[in-house]
Protein backbone atom coordinates (compact mmCIF):
# COMPACT_ATOMS: atom_id res chain seq x y z
CA UNK A 1 0.00 0.00 0.00
CA UNK A 2 1.35 3.59 -1.01
CA UNK A 3 -0.23 6.26 0.75
CA UNK A 4 0.72 9.71 -0.24
CA UNK A 5 -0.87 12.87 1.54
CA UNK A 6 -1.72 16.52 -0.02
CA UNK A 7 -2.07 19.94 1.75
CA UNK A 8 -4.96 21.31 1.31
CA UNK A 9 -5.33 24.84 -0.07
CA UNK A 10 -5.03 27.78 2.01
CA UNK A 11 -8.86 28.50 1.38
CA UNK A 12 -9.47 24.84 2.75
CA UNK A 13 -7.10 24.91 5.88
CA UNK A 14 -9.12 25.58 8.64
CA UNK A 15 -11.62 22.83 7.98
CA UNK A 16 -9.11 20.00 5.91
CA UNK A 17 -6.45 17.84 7.94
CA UNK A 18 -4.79 16.98 4.91
CA UNK A 19 -5.65 14.63 1.40
CA UNK A 20 -4.54 11.30 1.37
CA UNK A 21 -4.47 9.08 -1.87
CA UNK A 22 -4.35 5.20 -0.77
CA UNK A 23 -3.32 2.73 -4.09
CA UNK A 24 -3.12 -0.39 -3.14
CA UNK A 25 -1.23 -2.24 -6.33
CA UNK A 26 -1.45 -5.65 -5.00
CA UNK A 27 -4.28 -6.01 -2.43
CA UNK A 28 -4.49 -5.26 1.01
CA UNK A 29 -6.29 -5.46 4.25
CA UNK A 30 -5.59 -3.15 6.55
CA UNK A 31 -6.37 -1.50 10.08
CA UNK A 32 -7.79 1.83 10.74
CA UNK A 33 -8.35 3.18 14.25
CA UNK A 34 -10.76 5.08 15.98
CA UNK A 35 -9.29 9.05 15.20
CA UNK A 36 -10.73 12.38 15.75
CA UNK A 37 -11.64 13.20 12.14
CA UNK A 38 -14.81 12.58 10.33
CA UNK A 39 -14.05 11.14 6.82
CA UNK A 40 -14.90 11.21 3.16
CA UNK A 41 -13.90 8.81 1.11
CA UNK A 42 -13.83 8.82 -2.99
CA UNK A 43 -12.49 5.72 -4.99
CA UNK A 44 -11.86 5.84 -8.11
CA UNK A 45 -10.28 2.40 -8.52
CA UNK A 46 -10.60 -1.01 -7.83
CA UNK A 47 -12.97 -2.11 -5.01
CA UNK A 48 -12.57 -1.11 -1.22
CA UNK A 49 -14.98 -3.24 1.49
CA UNK A 50 -15.55 -3.17 5.20
CA UNK A 51 -14.76 -6.67 6.87
CA UNK A 52 -16.71 -7.02 10.36
CA UNK A 53 -15.87 -10.70 10.96
CA UNK A 54 -16.97 -13.13 7.32
CA UNK A 55 -19.06 -10.12 6.65
CA UNK A 56 -17.87 -7.96 3.66
CA UNK A 57 -19.57 -4.81 3.20
CA UNK A 58 -18.53 -3.36 -0.37
CA UNK A 59 -18.27 0.33 -0.43
CA UNK A 60 -20.14 3.17 -2.95
CA UNK A 61 -17.82 5.36 -4.76
CA UNK A 62 -18.39 8.28 -1.95
CA UNK A 63 -18.65 7.11 1.61
CA UNK A 64 -19.14 9.62 4.21
CA UNK A 65 -17.79 8.27 7.79
CA UNK A 66 -18.43 9.91 11.63
CA UNK A 67 -15.74 9.25 14.59
CA UNK A 68 -15.51 5.89 15.32
CA UNK A 69 -15.18 3.84 18.85
CA UNK A 70 -13.51 0.87 17.75
CA UNK A 71 -11.03 -0.43 15.22
CA UNK A 72 -12.43 -0.95 11.48
CA UNK A 73 -10.74 -3.58 9.10
CA UNK A 74 -10.42 -2.77 5.41
CA UNK A 75 -9.93 -4.35 2.14
CA UNK A 76 -8.55 -2.85 -0.49
CA UNK A 77 -8.54 -5.76 -3.89
CA UNK A 78 -5.91 -5.68 -6.30
CA UNK A 79 -5.13 -2.39 -8.10
CA UNK A 80 -7.08 0.02 -5.84
CA UNK A 81 -7.23 3.52 -5.51
CA UNK A 82 -8.68 6.24 -3.52
CA UNK A 83 -9.29 9.76 -2.09
CA UNK A 84 -9.79 10.21 1.46
CA UNK A 85 -10.17 13.69 3.14
CA UNK A 86 -9.85 14.08 6.64
CA UNK A 87 -11.61 16.58 8.75
CA UNK A 88 -10.05 19.00 11.15
CA UNK A 89 -12.44 18.46 14.22
CA UNK A 90 -14.79 21.51 13.88
CA UNK A 91 -14.00 21.36 10.44
CA UNK A 92 -16.48 18.91 8.85
CA UNK A 93 -19.73 21.36 10.13
CA UNK A 94 -18.47 24.02 7.34
CA UNK A 95 -19.64 21.49 4.67
CA UNK A 96 -22.40 19.73 5.60
CA UNK A 97 -24.96 20.61 8.08
CA UNK A 98 -26.55 17.19 9.11
CA UNK A 99 -26.61 15.75 13.02
CA UNK A 100 -23.20 14.63 13.14
CA UNK A 101 -23.96 12.91 16.40
CA UNK A 102 -25.99 10.27 14.19
CA UNK A 103 -23.02 9.15 12.19
CA UNK A 104 -20.95 8.66 15.32
CA UNK A 105 -19.73 5.00 14.40
CA UNK A 106 -21.49 4.61 11.07
CA UNK A 107 -20.61 4.36 7.34
CA UNK A 108 -23.18 6.15 4.94
CA UNK A 109 -23.13 6.53 1.14
CA UNK A 110 -22.65 10.03 0.00
CA UNK A 111 -25.69 9.95 -1.75
CA UNK A 112 -27.71 9.63 1.72
CA UNK A 113 -26.57 13.60 2.16
CA UNK A 114 -26.22 14.76 -1.44
CA UNK A 115 -27.90 14.59 -5.02
CA UNK A 116 -27.32 11.16 -6.67
CA UNK A 117 -26.98 13.31 -9.88
CA UNK A 118 -24.38 15.66 -8.09
CA UNK A 119 -22.25 12.77 -7.06
CA UNK A 120 -22.34 11.21 -10.55
CA UNK A 121 -21.09 14.41 -12.03
CA UNK A 122 -17.90 14.52 -9.17
CA UNK A 123 -17.35 10.80 -10.17
CA UNK A 124 -17.01 11.38 -13.99
CA UNK A 125 -14.35 14.67 -13.60
CA UNK A 126 -12.58 12.72 -10.90
CA UNK A 127 -12.31 9.21 -12.92
CA UNK A 128 -11.72 12.10 -15.91
CA UNK A 129 -8.38 13.49 -14.55
CA UNK A 130 -5.13 11.30 -15.39
CA UNK A 131 -3.17 12.99 -12.67
CA UNK A 132 -3.53 12.92 -8.86
CA UNK A 133 -2.99 16.05 -8.61
CA UNK A 134 -5.71 17.12 -11.05
CA UNK A 135 -7.68 14.71 -9.23
CA UNK A 136 -7.16 16.96 -5.70
CA UNK A 137 -8.03 19.52 -7.42
CA UNK A 138 -11.02 18.16 -8.55
CA UNK A 139 -12.48 17.52 -5.20
CA UNK A 140 -11.49 21.11 -3.74
CA UNK A 141 -12.95 22.55 -6.13
CA UNK A 142 -15.96 20.21 -4.58
CA UNK A 143 -15.57 21.32 -1.04
CA UNK A 144 -15.26 24.78 -1.93
CA UNK A 145 -18.51 24.89 -3.85
CA UNK A 146 -19.89 23.38 -0.38
CA UNK A 147 -18.12 25.30 2.07
CA UNK A 148 -19.98 27.24 4.34
CA UNK A 149 -18.27 29.06 6.61
CA UNK A 150 -19.25 29.98 10.28
CA UNK A 151 -18.46 31.35 13.24
CA UNK A 152 -15.82 29.19 15.74
CA UNK A 153 -17.48 28.18 19.04
CA UNK A 154 -14.79 29.15 21.17
CA UNK A 155 -16.09 26.95 24.16
CA UNK A 156 -16.08 24.04 21.62
CA UNK A 157 -12.08 24.88 20.57
CA UNK A 158 -10.44 25.07 23.62
CA UNK A 159 -12.29 22.41 24.98
CA UNK A 160 -10.39 19.82 21.92
CA UNK A 161 -7.34 22.10 22.08
CA UNK A 162 -7.20 21.22 26.30
CA UNK A 163 -8.38 17.65 25.73
CA UNK A 164 -5.34 17.34 22.63
CA UNK A 165 -2.63 18.98 25.15
CA UNK A 166 -3.59 16.85 27.93
CA UNK A 167 -3.80 13.74 25.86
CA UNK A 168 -7.45 13.21 26.71
CA UNK A 169 -6.44 12.62 30.52
CA UNK A 170 -9.11 14.98 31.28
CA UNK A 171 -12.55 15.02 33.18
CA UNK A 172 -15.90 16.20 31.44
CA UNK A 173 -16.86 17.78 34.91
CA UNK A 174 -13.80 19.81 35.60
CA UNK A 175 -12.99 21.08 31.90
CA UNK A 176 -16.80 22.30 31.91
CA UNK A 177 -16.14 24.02 35.28
CA UNK A 178 -12.78 25.46 33.75
CA UNK A 179 -15.13 27.10 30.39
CA UNK A 180 -17.35 28.50 32.77
CA UNK A 181 -20.47 26.28 31.62
CA UNK A 182 -22.42 23.99 33.28
CA UNK A 183 -21.81 20.13 31.98
CA UNK A 184 -25.07 19.15 30.18
CA UNK A 185 -24.95 22.13 28.26
CA UNK A 186 -21.07 22.13 27.78
CA UNK A 187 -21.68 18.11 26.48
CA UNK A 188 -24.70 19.02 24.25
CA UNK A 189 -22.91 21.51 22.77
CA UNK A 190 -20.07 19.88 21.89
CA UNK A 191 -22.18 16.87 20.69
CA UNK A 192 -23.55 18.78 18.00
CA UNK A 193 -20.39 20.78 17.20
CA UNK A 194 -18.18 17.31 16.69
CA UNK A 195 -20.36 14.84 16.34
CA UNK A 196 -19.68 13.12 19.69
CA UNK A 197 -19.45 13.87 23.51
CA UNK A 198 -16.59 15.08 25.01
CA UNK A 199 -15.72 11.52 27.35
CA UNK A 200 -16.11 9.81 24.00
CA UNK A 201 -13.64 11.86 21.82
CA UNK A 202 -11.26 12.13 25.04
CA UNK A 203 -10.96 8.30 25.08
CA UNK A 204 -10.32 8.31 21.13
CA UNK A 205 -7.37 11.37 21.75
CA UNK A 206 -6.38 8.90 24.62
CA UNK A 207 -5.60 5.58 23.17
CA UNK A 208 -4.19 6.91 20.42
CA UNK A 209 -1.76 8.77 22.67
CA UNK A 210 -1.18 5.48 24.34
CA UNK A 211 -0.42 3.68 20.98
CA UNK A 212 1.96 6.21 20.27
CA UNK A 213 3.53 5.77 23.67
CA UNK A 214 3.91 2.17 23.37
CA UNK A 215 5.85 2.06 20.16
CA UNK A 216 8.71 3.64 22.38
CA UNK A 217 8.38 2.56 25.46
CA UNK A 218 9.16 -0.79 27.23
CA UNK A 219 6.24 -1.31 29.77
CA UNK A 220 2.36 -1.78 29.20
CA UNK A 221 1.69 -1.40 32.86
CA UNK A 222 3.80 1.90 33.05
CA UNK A 223 1.87 3.56 30.25
CA UNK A 224 -1.56 2.28 31.58
CA UNK A 225 -1.16 3.66 34.74
CA UNK A 226 0.40 6.70 33.59
CA UNK A 227 -3.00 7.54 31.70
CA UNK A 228 -4.88 6.60 34.75
CA UNK A 229 -5.75 3.23 34.03
CA UNK A 230 -5.96 1.16 37.37
CA UNK A 231 -3.88 -1.29 36.42
CA UNK A 232 -3.11 -3.87 33.42
CA UNK A 233 -5.95 -6.26 32.96
CA UNK A 234 -8.08 -2.78 33.14
CA UNK A 235 -5.88 -1.23 30.27
CA UNK A 236 -6.07 -4.40 28.12
CA UNK A 237 -9.10 -4.67 28.01
CA UNK A 238 -9.86 -0.97 26.75
CA UNK A 239 -6.75 -1.21 24.43
CA UNK A 240 -8.54 -4.59 22.83
CA UNK A 241 -11.97 -3.11 22.42
CA UNK A 242 -10.44 0.43 21.07
CA UNK A 243 -8.08 -1.76 18.44
CA UNK A 244 -9.59 -5.49 18.02
CA UNK A 245 -6.21 -6.72 19.24
CA UNK A 246 -4.32 -7.11 22.77
CA UNK A 247 -1.43 -4.81 22.97
CA UNK A 248 1.21 -7.67 22.07
CA UNK A 249 -0.77 -9.12 19.43
CA UNK A 250 -1.40 -5.75 17.95
CA UNK A 251 2.15 -4.60 17.78
CA UNK A 252 3.36 -7.98 16.49
CA UNK A 253 0.71 -7.60 13.42
CA UNK A 254 -1.20 -4.44 12.58
CA UNK A 255 -0.64 -2.48 10.07
CA UNK A 256 -2.54 0.58 10.51
CA UNK A 257 -3.24 4.54 9.88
Amino acid sequence: MQITEYIPTDQLKPYVKTFKIIESPNGITNTVLPNTSFALSFNFKGQISYLNNKEKTVLQFATFSGLQKSVRQINYDTDTSAIIILFNEIGVSAFFKNSLHELFGQSISLDNILPTNEISILQEQILGKQSKYEKIAVVEQFLLSKLNPYDTDIIVSKAISKINTTNGNVRVKELSKELFISQDAFEKRFKKVIGTTPKQFSHIVKMNSVISQCQSAPSFLDIALENGFYDQPHFNKNFKTFTGQSPTDFFHSASYW
